[in-house]
């Protein structure tokens, strides 16, 4: 299969494709004329790495997973280990993201939004009290 085959089974833009290969996630082979063949294990790994990035993992994390994929002696409390890893990163954001919104919320109720010049956001964003 070439790249634009690849992509269209996948869901990756080859350019995505292409970033892949250039950080050894994938080795897809060569043919004589240099262009990419893609086997169907090239097509496997490539919807893996889809599905973990749209999870939210890094390229560490996916390197990681894939190892332990195609590794049949794994463990699976390591799969483990780096998921619970990421789902805390994932709810620390979730706080952080509540705690923007409620700061937010409250500097937006504080704030008349009249003619007046006086304005509590601005005064907040400025380090002001």
């Amino acid at each position: 299969m070439n790249i634009g085959d690849v992509a269209n089974k996948t869901g990756l833009p080859a350019k995505t494709i292409r970033y892949y290969e250039e950080i050894d996630l994938i080795k897809p082979l060569r043919d004589t004329n240099g262009y990419r063949q893609f086997r169907d294990q090239d097509v496997h790994k490539l919807a893996f790495l889809g599905r973990a990035r749209t999870l939210g993992f890094t390229i560490e994390d996916c390197r990681a997973l894939l190892a332990l994929y195609e590794d049949e002696s794994r463990a699976s409390a390591d799969v483990k280990r780096i998921a619970r890893d990421h789902l805390s990163q994932i709810e620390a954001k979730i706080a952080d993201l509540r705690a923007m919104r409620d700061t937010l919320s409250h500097l937006i109720e504080a704030c008349a939004g009249d003619t007046r010049p006086d304005c509590p956001i601005l005064k907040d964003l400025g380090g002001k009290s």
